[in-house]
């Protein structure tokens, strides 16, 4: 566990990269010896993973906190998350982890919410609650807030921004507490480490990777609650959207939503209808297609970063585009994107895909 968290914590190990580490070398503590010579055959021979006295702290403060480790791979960690491309490596839980494995679903919406939203989210709340549901959101003002407070004796799972003792907003404290201590609080930062403006759309994904369906109750056209939406739409989870009045803002994004075939909530009803059905259809098969003659890789790192620009493209699609020219096996391409992520030339956005830096 150890080793996984100072991997997860090293610089340019982003989740794609965890992963194809641990993939790779078998277990935390060889990927993290490789990490070093991985860095240098990229270029940079000065590279050096997260202090061992830095994630002392970070154990420290956790277990003073009451809080424990999920670690991807690992017994314990939420499995409908694991299947998420970017699911983060490492996960800081307090209370009951047991709501992670059940049914749940997301309630956002907006912070400065209309007196009908509230009343609607707390409705939806309570009846998912009674319907044995599990509520995910975001803790933040409004919509969140709400969801949280009226599902909270059913069971709620609260994903922060920032380190689970760095409560946002601080006004929330209290409900954050009783979570933690009835329900399930969750975060993938460091303890101490207080929520920065990136850190938010990185929480919304988890919010909707661990649900079935995300419901947005009120939401503008740009909003948190549309890229939890976006992430949701990425990872095949269900979308739904409570209809608003289209002379308010507040409600333009949820009419958006609807209007591109997200499914309509007017009660809890209308989403247990859903959740009836199987959220996880099977993946269509794929036709066998015919083996070009493999292509060599000296130039590879070159022809990437000219396929990649700031704009995202998924690793199947760069593997198809690299093998029109001759054919690459997705285990070369993964160790040399591997190298270029720690060499600082390639990043990945949430969702997976791949820029060029």
């Amino acid at each position: 566990m150890f080793a996984r968290l100072r991997l997860s914590r090293s610089r340019r190990v982003g989740p794609a990269t965890f992963r194809r580490l641990i993939a790779e070398h078998g277990d935390g503590v060889r990927a993290l010896a490789a990490l070093p010579g991985i860095a240098a055959d990229a270029g940079d021979d000065r590279y050096r993973p997260a202090e061992e006295a830095e994630i002392r702290r970070e154990i420290a403060a956790a277990r003073k906190a009451g809080a424990k480790l999920l670690t991807l791979g690992a017994p314990g960690y939420p499995r409908r998350l694991a299947e998420v491309t970017d699911a983060p490596p490492v996960l800081w839980a307090q209370g009951n982890t047991a709501m992670l494995n059940k049914r749940c679903v997301a309630v956002v919406g907006t912070r400065n919410a209309s007196s009908l939203a509230l009343r609607m989210t707390r409705a939806l709340g309570r009846d998912l609650a009674d319907a044995g549901i599990i509520v995910v959101s975001g803790l933040a003002k409004g919509v969140d807030t709400v969801a949280h407070a009226s599902a909270l004796e059913g069971g709620t799972i609260a994903v922060h921004a920032g380190g689970l003792d760095r409560i946002y907003p601080a006004e929330n404290a209290e409900l954050a507490k009783q979570i933690a201590e009835r329900g399930c609080a969750l975060s993938e930062r460091p303890f101490g480490l207080s929520p920065q403006a990136r850190d938010f759309p990185r929480r919304n994904r988890i919010v909707s990777g661990l649900s079935l369906a995300v419901v947005v109750v009120e939401a503008a056209a740009r909003s948190g609650s549309m890229i939890t939406a976006r992430d949701a739409l990425d990872q095949g989870r269900e979308v739904m959207a409570v209809p608003g009045h289209p002379m308010d803002g507040r409600a333009s994004g949820c009419n958006n939503l609807l209007r591109d075939g997200a499914t309509l909530v007017r009660n809890v009803d209308d989403i247990l209808d859903v959740l009836s059905e199987d959220p996880h259809p099977e993946h269509v098969a794929q036709m066998p297609q015919d083996t070009p003659p493999p292509v060599a890789t000296d130039d590879l790192e070159a022809r990437i970063l000219t396929l990649l620009s700031p704009t995202p493209v998924g690793e199947d699609q760069l593997l198809r585009d690299l093998s029109a020219a001759g054919a690459i096996e997705a285990q070369t391409l993964a160790a040399h994107l591997s190298e270029m992520e720690l060499a600082g030339a390639v990043g990945r956005r949430p969702g997976g895909g791949l820029v060029r830096l």
